[in-house]
């Protein structure tokens, strides 16, 4: 039987081992997402979300394990270009810098060397179409430092757009914007899974967004507690057991003799 484009797998990683600064971060880890998917990694400081992303995008190097993107291994140079990277900071640009949306959304082409007559054309295309996409095109000569955090996210993933990246990975994109821009933010992403084909991975501490928004929701936490369906995402109680975490006013089973029991001894 064919495969069809759903069933390709982007990302595979196989009994990942990850140690920073002498640290084992992961363990174990069996994961693979597969092309359309809508990824979200929740779990809690210190469990290894971020250290997961850098290790698939080739920059921190595994203890033991293997990890392919697109079937080869995570050498950047194999995937230069199909990967849309945003980082938790990517919004947070300074206010004085004097740069348009446009300019901005354009810095997202530089990557790509185009070598044909029409290279060009093809890039203002993208990055037309990335202002769209995103909302901009009636900001496009604004400059960011006047935008709002919602705004300035929107255009951080503009220039993801305009790299014609096949997958897009968020690191915490929903941190200081108010609660309308992220929920058009979550809808943006959907409509980028649903209408442009694109592979979704998102990282946040906000599992009530996650559980909105993704198709699909992993909990780390050094090794894979859950992976599956948002709606069967165990409670915050659960959860807590997962990480060996004991309710504090949970009552005891010892029981201690109270002072009237002793003396009906």
């Amino acid at each position: 039987m064919k495969e069809t484009d759903q069933d390709q797998s982007v990302i595979s990683v196989a009994d990942l081992f990850v140690s920073r600064s002498g640290k084992l971060v992961l363990e174990g880890i069996d994961l693979e997402i597969k092309k359309g998917e809508f990824v979200g990694i929740v779990g809690p400081n210190g469990g290894g979300k971020t250290t997961l992303l850098l290790t698939i995008l080739g920059v921190l190097r595994a203890d033991n394990g293997k990890v392919e993107v697109f079937g080869q291994n995570t050498d950047p140079s194999n995937f230069r270009g199909r990967i849309g990277w945003v980082s938790q900071t990517a919004a947070n640009i300074p206010t004085k810098m004097r740069m348009t949306v446009k300019e901005l959304i354009t810095m997202g082409t530089v990557s790509q060397i185009e070598l044909r007559r029409n290279g060009q054309e093809e890039k203002r295309a993208r990055v037309e179409e990335a202002m769209e996409l995103t909302g901009m095109s009636e900001l496009a000569n604004k400059d960011i430092g006047r935008l709002s955090g919602g705004q300035r996210q929107r255009a951080v993933i503009g220039r993801a757009l305009a790299s014609n990246a096949e997958v897009l990975i968020f690191d915490e994109p929903l941190v200081n914007v108010d609660r309308s821009a992220r929920n058009g933010i979550l809808k943006l992403l959907d409509d980028l899974c649903h209408d442009q084909n694109k592979t979704l991975i998102l990282v946040s501490h906000d599992m009530a967004a996650i559980r909105q928004s993704a198709h699909r929701v992993i909990y780390l936490d050094g090794g894979i507690q859950y992976d599956g369906h948002p709606e069967q995402l165990p409670d915050i109680i659960e959860l807590a057991g997962l990480r060996g975490i004991d309710h504090v006013h949970a009552p005891s089973s010892v029981q201690i003799s109270t002072p009237s029991e002793k003396g009906d001894e």
